[in-house]
């Protein structure tokens, strides 16, 4: 019997966003100096708008340049998918340098959300590459008003994996007051500094050789409990109705012991179909009840999510179950019930979910 081909390792790819005006543009100028960005492909919509000009060393084809370092820079070729698809084509037939991970840079004013639509409902893309996560760039002079004035901003900082601040030269007031916002927006999120190495901005859940990097990092979900209890006891009447963020809602379900998968397939189902678009992010490291010493790994963007991804074994010597949710204009209270439902447990009371999770939000058709 004829054995079948080995599966490529999968490339890491991470979306980089924010809005326009926050740095991208010099944050990607200074990391692709760093050694560790080498044979890096960066995807940008246009040349001239990314302005890498010190950077050219020659053009490789049409839209496509060579930049130091080994890495490639290419413009979107009016399909997100055609271009992916194009570059693994010439990377498989030795066209081009066999890259190591893909940045992508989007305009500034974009929802991440249809780039990372277009990755996970894409059967070959999907196996080629794997979501490294989601980098926000955040303007420290100008954020707070860019998040009350552009709902854009507050969908890009929801759904970052890690948040890069820049123009931050004089700390003061106004960035603390950011770097709360932020925190209680997207409290998974590592908030770094505009100098931070090109692996702390670019890491995350994979690494360059295709393995798992350091999950319980990437998932945050001790921030978010943390999160939780401080705007239970402090914050929970803090709400501004009038800010886009407010409608907001970063939450997290835990299971001590391992879940059914039936069960836990059922639950995502019905959260997709539920919540769809105001599911902003969904990410999760789960034992499941037929393999419970083989976690998997979940991650997704509104109602699309990543193929999960089996661990050789848990990270530490915690076998809790962990999901991180964050949702727009939904009710963390009537998740948990769908959750305990789903485990078997007792159903928590609406008072007590409440204090678990602040002033939850009323959901048209929830309990």
């Amino acid at each position: 019997m004829t054995a079948q081909p080995a599966r490529p390792t999968p490339i890491p790819l991470t979306v980089l966003t924010g809005f326009l005006g926050a740095g991208k543009t010099t944050l990607l100028n200074r990391l692709l100096r760093d050694p560790a960005l080498a044979d890096t492909v960066v995807i940008v919509n246009e040349f001239g708008e990314v302005g890498l000009d010190h950077l050219l060393i020659e053009t490789v084809e049409e839209d496509m340049i060579l930049l130091g370092a080994g890495c490639l820079c290419c413009t979107v070729r009016g399909d997100l998918i055609a271009t992916l698809e194009d570059l693994l084509r010439k990377r498989d037939n030795g066209r081009i340098a066999p890259f190591r991970r893909v940045v992508i840079e989007t305009t500034g004013l974009a929802d991440p959300a249809p780039i990372l639509h277009a990755l996970l409902y894409h059967p070959y893309l999907a196996m080629r590459f794997a979501l490294q996560g989601v980098v926000t760039v955040v303007d420290a002079v100008n954020g707070m008003g860019t998040l009350d004035a552009h709902a854009e901003a507050v969908r890009q900082a929801a759904v970052a994996d890690r948040i890069v601040l820049t123009k931050a030269d004089l700390p003061g007031e106004q960035e603390a007051a950011l770097r709360a916002r932020l925190a209680r927006l997207n409290p998974a999120a590592a908030v770094l500094p505009a100098d931070a190495p090109a692996e702390a901005v670019f890491g995350g859940l994979f690494g360059v050789d295709g393995k798992i990097a350091d999950v319980r990092a990437w998932l945050g979900a001790e921030a978010v409990a943390a999160a939780e209890a401080h705007h239970h006891h402090h914050d929970h009447h803090h709400h501004d109705v009038n800010r886009h963020d407010a409608a907001i809602r970063a939450f997290s379900l835990v299971s001590p012991e391992p879940v059914p998968r039936a069960a836990f397939e059922m639950f995502l189902d019905l959260l997709r179909s539920g919540q769809g678009p105001n599911l902003l992010r969904l990410k999760g490291l789960v034992g499941l009840a037929d393999a419970p010493e083989r976690p998997i790994v979940v991650h997704g963007v509104q109602h699309v999510v990543h193929a999960p991804v089996t661990l050789d074994g848990w990270p530490g010597p915690d076998r809790t179950s962990r999901l991180v949710l964050i949702l727009r204009d939904g009710d963390p209270v009537f998740v948990r019930r769908l959750w305990d439902a789903f485990l078997g447990r007792p159903a928590v009371d609406a008072p007590d979910a409440a204090a678990l999770t602040g002033n939850p939000l009323a959901i048209p058709g929830g309990p």
